[in-house]
């Protein structure tokens, strides 16, 4: 039975034989049944095997939702090797950051992504092959695998994924299924780099069995189930796509339905010619559509399951999902990358203000707490900051010991650094964060890591970025910006070098330049003063029709 399996190759091969035929994946013209992802898992793990990969070994994907994004994932993980997803957003300099970081043998990467080359991005910042590499500044990285793109290059390192799967036939299969029957349940399954407070993303790493165990319970207290169809938007290399994605969905029998791009019209037409009845998301993906003007043009009564987080939600919201979207179930959860990406969920008959207001109480065999500046639990009702114990919390940050002790103390709690408030019945309601990570249409935003890359400008003397309200997104970035002495740069400049050199998630909406940053007695900056300042700027801009 899946929900039995320990690691994530015993997974695929006992949804194989109790799904056998149904379909698994539906992505375009390709479809795969559980029977067939099997065997395609397989096909993958001999070529990695093949390719030198050996126990432990990190495979990083850089790539949008598709379905050889998936059997890539289980034939590296049937392969004992560690997988490394790169978001698909990232810069080049941002991405080297992440595989030289990791030492990725492997990157799997497309030729081309909403008009962007990633290996020509890749090899401008990170050097032009070289000595017999892919990428002469990444001399860890053997090989580069594109999946899609016709007649690629022999001259410039790449393989095409036709041709690396085609090595596969060289290494025995009897050997690739020992490989994979050898793999425990406390290795190694994934790598996912979280942009830490830092100004440096940190890799969290976590193991096959505790990732089975709390996505086995995710799946479980959300009601997703054999048949349903599930359309993934949420991208692959984040927690949300990728475990409460299409791993849980292999786990009940549901079928993955990759989607790469959200775009309302897109997801409304696939939601009612595919019958979609599982669709996941942020906030603003159901606030886009609930304000399409052309959504009674389709038929979406086959909706069932919403689970959905990551931001302040109105409880009107959550009303017109069930009233005007169907919905039978809505399920909101509070998560962290560290903490497999889930800590605390709602259930699914909670009343609409208890979705909306709060993050629900602590999943199975987890325990969750709201704690003051020496560790001990707050009353309930009273803000501490949150911290979560229990099997999903990380082995640690990628060789980072020091990063992971400042994490998780000597009783084995994790100090997520938000600050919540926890009810009489154990539901958690997240308040601020100390870290002041905002969250952009449900990305993870970090100033100290923005702030970084702002300051590689060459006009910027001094910066400080800051979250502020948005009606659509959540949350944006502001950026207060001392420009260097002399400098005539404009805050127009600024946005537009940072949508070339930071994830367009990252890039502030909002420039203010200034004369100084107000700081304390120590130099430290002083946001709450910005934050002050911030709303009373865009208050005026409202005023004045700005």
């Amino acid at each position: 039975m899946p929900l039995d399996s320990k690691t994530i190759p015993r997974l695929v091969a006992a949804a194989a034989a109790r799904f056998g035929e149904a379909a698994a994946i539906e992505d375009g013209a390709v479809s795969l049944s559980f029977t067939e992802l099997a065997a395609a898992g397989l096909a993958a793990s001999r070529a990695f095997c093949a390719a030198g990969i050996s126990k432990g070994d990190r495979v990083a994907i850089w790539a949008p939702n598709f379905h050889e994004w998936i059997v890539a994932a289980i034939g590296l993980q049937s392969a004992a090797a560690v997988l490394v997803p790169l978001n698909t957003r990232l810069k080049g300099a941002e991405a080297g950051y992440v595989l030289e970081k990791s030492g990725a043998r492997i990157l799997l990467t497309v030729e081309n992504f909403l008009g962007t080359a990633y290996v020509d991005m890749l090899r401008g910042a990170c050097g032009q092959p070289g000595g017999g590499r892919p990428v002469s500044g990444l001399p860890r990285l053997d090989r580069i695998v594109v999946f899609r793109g016709e007649g690629v290059p022999q001259a410039q390192a790449l393989d095409s994924w036709r041709e690396f799967l085609g090595l596969g036939r060289t290494f025995p299969e009897s050997e690739a299924r020992a490989r994979a029957e050898s793999i425990e349940p406390e290795d190694l399954s994934d790598i996912l780099f979280t942009s830490g407070t830092t100004g440096k993303p940190k890799g969290v790493m976590t193991c096959h069995g505790q990732n089975l165990r709390a996505f086995a319970a995710w799946s479980e207290l959300v009601g997703l189930r054999e048949g349903d169809r599930y359309l993934v938007v949420n991208p692959f290399f984040h927690a949300f796509g990728y475990k409460a994605g299409w791993l849980s969905s292999i786990m009940r029998g549901a079928t993955v339905l990759p989607h790469q791009v959200f775009d309302v019209p897109a997801v409304l037409e696939r939601v009612s010619k595919e019958r979609v009845s599982v669709l996941p998301g942020p906030p603003a993906l159901y606030q886009s559509i609930l304000a399409h003007p052309g959504r009674g043009d389709f038929d979406l009564s086959c909706l069932r399951l919403a689970v959905t987080g990551a931001a302040v939600i109105p409880v009107e919201l959550i009303e017109r999902m069930r009233d005007e979207l169907g919905f039978e179930t809505i399920i909101t959860g509070y998560g962290l990358t560290e903490a497999c990406g889930i800590a605390t969920m709602c259930r699914y008959d909670d009343d609409p203000h208890t979705i909306a207001t709060t993050s629900g109480r602590a999943i199975p065999g987890v325990e969750v707490a709201c704690v003051d500046d020496s560790g001990v639990e707050r009353p309930r009702g009273e803000a501490g900051e949150v911290v979560v114990r229990g099997y999903n919390v990380m082995l640690g940050y990628f060789e980072d010991r020091q990063a992971t002790s400042e994490n998780i103390d000597s009783r084995g709690w994790l100090h997520t650094g938000d600050i919540g408030v926890m009810d009489e019945r154990g539901y958690l309601r997240i308040t601020d964060r100390i870290k002041d990570m905002f969250i952009m249409g449900g990305f993870n935003c970090y100033p100290a890591e923005i702030e970084t890359q702002l300051s590689a400008h060459a006009e910027v003397a001094q910066c400080a970025v800051i979250g502020v309200p948005d009606r659509r997104m959540g949350e944006v970035g502001m950026a207060f910006v001392v420009p260097v002495p002399g400098a005539s740069v404009s805050p127009e400049d600024i946005i537009a070098w940072c949508r070339d050199n930071m994830a367009n998630y990252k890039v502030p909406r909002y420039v203010e330049l200034v004369s100084e940053l107000p700081a304390n007695a120590m130099g430290k900056v002083t946001k709450f003063v910005l934050r002050e300042r911030a709303g009373k700027l865009l208050a005026r801009n409202i005023d004045e029709g700005s």
